[in-house]
């Protein structure tokens, strides 16, 4: 194996460490979510997302790159939660081809039910990943970890 080679497995155990983590997280979420608002993982992301726009609201594509999504999956799960009366669709004045997604009352009550569950959860989580040797590193990185806004 030469050098180049030996990037690309230190590059590809980064990754597998990393969807090790994101697993372990995503499961304990989605089992939480569930049981206390039927919200799935996904859900709880779009309602979160919305509510973090201080009274705007979302065009379709970003949610879709909020939620990691297709287009058409993100089409699909604004319809399941506009159907739940958890969010809203408007129509954009200056482009008739947009539309924006916002967050109802009942989406925002829901999202203040599960944000607890989800925060302790969240939590728990990490402390559990923290306790394996092989994703503490990755743990411990995370708080110095931005996203540019």
């Amino acid at each position: 194996m030469g050098i180049k080679d030996d990037a690309v497995e230190v590059r590809a155990q980064g990754w597998r460490t990393l969807a090790a983590l994101h697993g372990l997280i995503e499961g304990e979420l989605e089992r939480s979510l569930q049981a206390g608002s039927k919200l799935s993982v996904v859900e709880y992301t779009v309602l979160d997302a919305l509510s973090r726009q201080d009274g705007w609201h979302m065009r379709m594509q970003q949610l879709a790159r909020a939620t990691a999504l297709s287009p058409s999956a993100t089409t699909r799960l604004v319809n399941r939660l506009e159907d739940r009366g958890l969010l809203t669709r408007i129509l954009c004045d200056d482009d008739r081809r947009g539309i924006y997604t916002e967050l109802t009352p009942g989406g925002s009550k829901l999202l203040a039910e599960a944000r607890p569950v989800h925060d302790a959860t969240l939590e728990r989580a990490l402390d559990q990943a923290r306790a394996l040797p092989e994703l503490a590193p990755l743990v411990d990185a995370l708080p110095g970890l931005q996203v540019p806004a």
